[in-house]
Parts: structure tokens; sequence; C-alpha cells
């Protein structure tokens, strides 16, 4: 997908399946989220790049994503991180059309997806920021697993400040590889949570743990290494599967909030059982991950 570069501008082809307003319902789920701010169908961001930080505003139209550099342009490399990025973000590059003639005539998603159609998996392009959500997000609320993100970012992430407004990034693996438990535990991390987080963080930042050794091996190979990561689970492994590896057959099965967006679909009295989501499941093969991202989308 190429992109028409600007001096402060960037274009980005959208697929025509997109829907930017149903991305943004997500993005804009809670107001406790830091590292991006929404207003009038706009998003702004900052990206910590390799060398730089790099201030955009996101916009669509015109079937694009139109990308807008604020307060100074960056080099070439910025420009191009961030467009990596965008894409990754927005998971333009999946072909979603054999997601969409399975549902079509799928009992449980057929009226979720064609409700929704355009939606894509916002995900987290970064393995370090995807294993702390996913981590930080175990056996609690959605709403205290914002707040401790936010605290997260608001003591040890970046920060820039342009006309005013103070904008973050997610703090880097090598900054929190260098803390102590105790550091996280005055936020309210748990101690076990906060072991892990630093114990996966050291782990990146030493080579051990990367994002493109991942995704050259299968599914499979990769949740047994996930797994054998001290505090990630089948749950945690297959979230960040799914929001950063972008493997569309990622299933998430234990997720409450699948359980419970299937109970209000489904109009169910209570919850379904695990081996009653894997009968409704059958004929996702391959897509679990969007079946499972759609079905989160009714709970908003």
């Amino acid at each position: 997908m190429d992109s028409e570069t600007e001096t402060q501008r960037l274009k980005i082809p959208t697929p025509a399946d997109f829907n930017f307003t149903e991305c943004l319902a997500i993005l804009g789920r809670s107001d406790q989220e830091l590292l991006h701010t929404i207003q009038d169908e706009r998003i702004t961001k900052l990206l910590a790049t390799e060398d730089e930080m790099v201030l955009f505003d996101l916009s669509h139209s015109g079937s694009a994503l139109h990308i807008e550099f604020l307060h100074h342009p960056p080099t070439e490399q910025g420009k191009q991180a961030v467009v990596r990025y965008v894409k990754d973000w927005f998971d333009l590059e999946t072909d979603l059309q054999p997601f969409y003639a399975m549902a079509a005539s799928d009992p449980v998603l057929q009226e979720v997806v064609e409700r929704h159609a355009g939606l894509r998996i916002m995900g987290m392009p970064d393995l370090f920021e995807a294993f702390v959500w996913a981590i930080t997000g175990q056996q609690i609320n959605l709403t205290f697993a914002y707040t401790l993100k936010r605290r997260l970012i608001e003591h040890f992430g970046t920060s820039h400040t342009v006309g005013g407004v103070e904008y973050w990034a997610f703090p880097s693996a090598e900054t929190i590889a260098s803390l102590e438990v105790e550091q996280l535990r005055t936020l309210q991390f748990s101690g076990r949570k906060a072991e892990y987080i630093i114990h996966i963080a050291e782990q990146i930042t030493d080579g051990r743990l990367a994002k493109d050794e991942l995704l050259e091996k299968t599914e499979q190979q990769v949740e047994k290494q996930l797994v054998a990561i001290r505090g990630v689970g089948p749950w945690s492994a297959h979230y960040v599967m799914m929001k950063c590896l972008r493997f569309t057959s990622a299933f998430p099965i234990s997720d409450v909030g699948l359980h419970n967006a299937l109970k209000h679909q489904l109009g169910l009295e209570q919850k379904p059982s695990i081996a009653e989501i894997e009968n409704l499941a059958e004929n996702w093969a391959g897509w679990q991950a969007y079946a499972t991202f759609y079905l989160w989308r009714v709970l908003l």
C-alpha cells in the first residue's frame, strides 16, 4: 500500500471494507486513555520511534487515512515509522472478505458483523505495550486496568507538550526493566504483576523476546513460547497474538468480555461454558480473533 508523502502530510489508502467511525468507537472507549486523544473524528498521537518523537493527527476521508505531522516534520525514517505503525494499528493489510463471507451465514456473528461492518482489530503494534496490557488486565475490571495503565504512563512514559497540551508515549521496555517491584506496587500493581511486567521488560530489552522473531514462527510455536513466560497464561498469550502479532486465529476463549458478549448477543440467562463457546465457534476457524473482537464491540 503506497503512501503519498508531503512535508507535513501523508496519505494511506484504506480498503473498501473500512469504517473509521467504528474503529474510533473502540479507541474512544475510556476517558482514562492517555496514548491518544480523539476530537471531531481526528486522532492525535505521540509516537516514540527509535530516534525521535513524532506527534501526528490522523483522520479519514476519500478512502484514505490522512496523517498530518504537528509541531515539526519528522525525518524520513520517522515518517515511515508512522506509516508502518498506522497500518499495523488499524490492521489495514488483512483481507477481511473471507471473514465477512463466513459471518454472513453464522448465526452468532451475522447480525453483529453486519451492524459493525468495517471495524478492524485495533492493535498494539508495540510488543511490550501488548504484554503490559494483557498482564495488567488479568482478573480486574476494565476501568481499573485503564487506571493502572494511566499511572504507569504518567510515571514512566515520555511526554511532549505542544500548544499547552501534554501528549504521552508508552514507557519503553528499557525504562521498565530498570525498575524495582516496589516502584510498580506504589501504583497499585500487585506484587506478582509487577514482577511479571519487569521480567518481560528485561527479556525484550536483552533480545530474548522479539516481535520479528515471533512473527517468523507458527501459531503453535508462538503460543508455546509465550505461555512459558512467567505470568503469561493462555488468555494473555492469545491476547498478545491477537492484538500485536496479528494471528487471526488467536482465540482468548476464557475472556470474560467474550462470555458477557455472547450472553448478551444470544439472549442467554447465564454466560456460556467453554464447551458451549467451542461449539458456537465451530465455524470461526481461522477467524476467531475477529469473531471475538466484533463480539467485544457489542459491549460498548
